[in-house]
């Protein structure tokens, strides 16, 4: 048990190793709450290991606890989880201003005009994705806001 849990860690370090930087890319949850040593790819590993496996990042993101964002204007707990399971997808879809995440969004969101909806994000692109690291609070914020 003990090589499998050394194992499990060395290959997530070695997955980890390449985006080495700021804490924030293990996310929010139990494992950034309680290992709060990042400056090692090990630190990093056991973080996204431990929010990955304890099935709570999920729960942080849509109730903003465990040091995770809770969005200000709250559309609902799917359209919360489902931008953040699908973030680079639909910034993509976003930016070509149609795909079926934009439309699952719109679904989710109850929008009557699915195309009206995705020009309007489409325009509103750099207003909704104001930086590389946007969180998905963020994200939502931003297009509660158009």
């Amino acid at each position: 048990m003990k090589k499998l849990i050394v194992s499990i860690a060395a290959v997530a370090a070695l997955s980890t190793a390449a985006f080495a930087g700021v804490q924030s890319q293990t996310g929010c949850g139990l494992g950034s709450q309680i290992i709060k040593a990042d400056d090692t790819a090990v630190m990093l590993s056991l973080q996204a290991i431990t929010n990955g496996t304890s099935g709570n990042q999920t729960f942080g993101i849509t109730s903003g606890t465990s040091g995770c964002k809770k969005t200000k204007f709250v559309m609902n707990e799917r359209a919360e989880e489902f931008v953040a399971s699908n973030m680079d997808q639909l910034a993509k879809e976003i930016a070509m201003g149609h795909g079926e995440s934009v439309d699952t969004l719109a679904e989710l969101l109850a929008v009557e005009d699915k195309q009206e909806f995705a020009s309007a994000l489409q325009a509103n692109y750099n207003s909704i994705y104001t930086s590389q690291n946007v969180e998905m609070a963020d994200v939502l914020d931003n297009i509660s806001a158009m």
